[in-house]
């Protein structure tokens, strides 16, 4: 009798187990990085749409989320943050977007970092990541036609707004994954001299980002990183980040200036 109760309180555990909803866990950044997203809430997040960062000084936090946006989805007037609630939730430990709403911006400020980072989205959406609130680390669909003109077909990991013929514009490589898989980049950023990789190969190397804000301008010191929303589904997981040492910085800073220098030399020989 208490082998058949025990038999039937194991097989009842089992099945149990089997049809509960799987927990995520929480995400374990390597050695030397830390958590941007802790894969359970928006902690240390908050929404904020394509927006001039330099209109913002001095606001608080409570006067940033209450500013109004038009909710193209629903066609109603409400504040970055109530926008934010309704296009973004956390599933499975990922940080998921509908396509629409403010873009996900880290609460703190970053300068010179490493950032990893896992993607997946849709055909015919695109994002991108902002770095130091400006665009943008550029992600395509590169299956649809009507964006070739634009690059898509280049594939992702370029900086989208350099200027035209810019170093960095277009990536080196099309590195991306068929849709339904994850994409991992790893981005660098030192000063305004940026470098990603993308599924392991490298598309963007040492390239000078610019200012788009004010393209006379450099590129702002410090922002936040932000996720952008655009047109369809893109799942984010794994966002790791790490800040890089002064020390670091400049050897970085050092070899971008001798790749610049041999950069000319070779198209003064091709003239």
């Amino acid at each position: 009798m208490k082998t058949r109760l025990l038999t039937a309180l194991t097989c009842s555990a089992v099945a149990l187990m089997l049809t509960a909803p799987l927990k995520a866990e929480t995400p374990q950044p390597p050695k030397g990085f830390s958590a941007l997203f802790n894969g359970k809430d928006f902690t240390g997040w908050h929404g904020m749409p394509h927006h001039d960062p330099r209109k913002l000084a001095g606001m608080t936090p409570q006067q940033r989320d209450d500013q109004e946006i038009q909710c193209k989805a629903c066609n109603k007037k409400t504040t970055w943050a109530e926008d934010f609630k309704k296009h973004w939730h956390v599933e499975n430990g990922e940080l998921v977007n509908d396509g629409h709403g403010p873009y996900a911006t880290t609460d703190k400020e970053y300068k010179d970092i490493e950032f990893l980072l896992e993607y997946k989205t849709v055909a015919r959406a695109d994002s991108g990541i902002y770095l130091r609130a400006t665009p943008q680390v550029q992600i395509w669909d590169w299956t649809e036609e009507a964006k070739f003109k634009h690059g898509a077909d280049k594939g992702s990991g370029g900086l989208w707004n350099q200027s035209p013929g810019a170093h960095g514009k277009d990536p080196l490589v099309l590195a991306d994954k068929p849709f339904g898989e994850w994409n991992k980049f790893r981005i660098i950023q030192a000063d305004d001299i940026t470098t990603v990789y993308l599924n392991g190969k490298l598309v963007v190397d040492h390239a000078k980002m610019e200012n788009f804000w004010d393209r006379k301008q450099p590129l702002f010191e410090k922002g936040p990183i932000q996720l952008q929303t655009h047109g369809g589904e893109i799942r984010w997981r794994n966002l790791f980040i790490r800040e890089i040492s002064s020390k670091e910085r400049e050897k970085i800073l050092k070899t971008a200036a001798k790749k610049a220098e041999k950069a000319e030399k070779t198209a003064a020989k091709a003239k």
